[in-house]
């Protein structure tokens, strides 16, 4: 494995298990990959998908290219400007931790090492939790986008006609990668043709 890691910071929002598709789908292409989990993700980890986080983690750790940090540890690498990364992905990402960083708030590892990629114009890709949202969460995403950031709502793409929630995740998962800049387009299975014809 060569390159800078991607880290995955996976906060209290619905929508588990994108992170896990996500983390999965790093680890399949060899991709370093550092995870940053808050304490209310690890509650709706264990709700959404029916399995504790430390599980899951245990399984990632088998993967060479695998870090974890806790989420207030501080001193950790990716807390500094100076460790570098490939860029971050918040997913989910709630509206707390969104509001917190368009706040210049950082007072976990999470919202530091986001707010890293913001100050140092690494790539920060944001998935939002579910709707609806308010003017507040709206300006919150606008700020950050104005600095850079990339929001991806998790919304399906109903031309694709998905089969379930499985398709919808991998399509998710997809985007990300290209914000992240980990893939030059949409694969072409997942790209609009227009009408047939």
């Amino acid at each position: 494995m060569t390159g800078n890691p991607v880290v995955v910071g996976i906060t209290g929002a619905s929508g588990a298990v994108m992170a896990r598709a996500t983390v999965d789908e790093l680890l399949r292409r060899d991709i370093p990959t550092v995870v940053l989990c808050t304490n209310p993700a690890k509650l709706v980890w264990q709700e959404e998908l029916g399995e504790n986080f430390n599980e899951t983690l245990v399984q990632w750790q088998e993967h060479p290219g695998f870090t974890h940090y806790a989420i207030n540890d501080l001193r950790a690498p990716v807390a500094s400007g100076t460790y570098p990364t490939a860029g971050m992905v918040l997913v989910p990402a709630s509206m707390n931790s969104i509001a917190s960083l368009a706040g210049g708030l950082s007072g976990n590892l999470l919202l530091r090492t986001a707010d890293v990629c913001l100050k140092e114009r690494r790539p920060l890709v944001m998935v939002p939790r579910e709707t609806p949202l308010h003017s507040i969460h709206l300006e919150n995403m606008l700020t950050l986008s104005k600095m850079g950031a990339v929001v991806v709502p998790p919304e399906p793409a109903f031309y694709l006609q998905p089969k379930g929630i499985d398709d919808i995740v991998e399509f998710v998962v997809a985007r990300i990668f290209v914000a992240l800049g980990l893939e030059e387009s949409m694969p072409d299975d997942m790209q609009y043709h227009g009408p047939a014809e």
